[in-house]
């Protein structure tokens, strides 16, 4: 699959094959609560500016040994139910890209059939280079408590091969609605041109890896 123009053409994708690994999906979602000390594993402490707004480093985890994941939001956002979301997940090996970009379609194509979210969609963009793939997608979550919202995510998918050292990292921004779900949809979806943008050019921090202990399951 190869596309003239990232920045302005999206192509809808759909896969029927299951792909099956020894660790976690890479795209597998992780939520936790935010911890008593944050540990920058990635030598990106921050803040991060995005579309010229800061974003602090909130919380980060050692998945397993080789991937590390760490988490930004705005000053006053709430960790727990926060607006603007920014993630590093960094795997410190070879990745398969297409694989990855397979995994992600795949959790939000099924999702959708099972919570039948109607609002749900999901596209991909590669660069024309093919170093680089983006995932967008958009989801509708409707809580046991709090408010129903809309969230529109941006997951940049990217390989590093540094010394014949490859890594992979996938760079996501996450943006959130509540309110009546269709025009939390509607309000995000016009916004995606803008924030695709956004992620697509912002410049990758520089990343020194410190693994730390992986942390026990809870």
């Amino acid at each position: 699959m190869k596309i003239k123009n990232l920045l302005f053409i999206t192509i809808g994708l759909s896969f029927t094959s299951t792909f099956h690994s020894q660790e976690k999906p890479v795209t597998e979602e992780i939520t936790a609560t935010t911890p008593a000390e944050v540990i920058d594993r990635l030598n990106i402490a921050g803040p991060l500016t995005f579309r010229e707004s800061e974003y602090f480093l909130t919380w980060s985890k050692q998945n397993s040994p080789t991937w590390a994941q760490q988490q930004y939001i705005l000053r006053d956002d709430d960790f727990k139910n926060y607006k603007e979301l920014i993630n590093f997940s960094y795997f410190d090996k070879e990745i398969d890209m297409d694989t990855a970009v397979k995994q992600k379609v795949e959790y939000v194509e099924k999702r959708k059939d099972r919570t039948q979210d109607k609002y749900s969609f999901v596209s991909v963009t590669e660069s024309p280079d093919g170093k680089e793939i983006v995932v967008d997608y958009l989801v509708t979550v409707v809580p046991q408590e709090g408010e129903s919202y809309a969230e529109y995510n941006i997951d940049r998918f990217k390989s590093f091969d540094a010394g014949g050292k490859k890594s992979f990292l996938i760079f996501s921004y996450s943006k959130r609605l509540a309110g009546d779900l269709k025009y939390a949809s509607k309000s995000l979806t016009k916004e995606r041109s803008r924030l695709m943008e956004g992620v697509i050019t912002m410049a990758i921090p520089p990343i020194t890896y410190k693994p730390t202990a992986v942390e026990a399951k809870k």
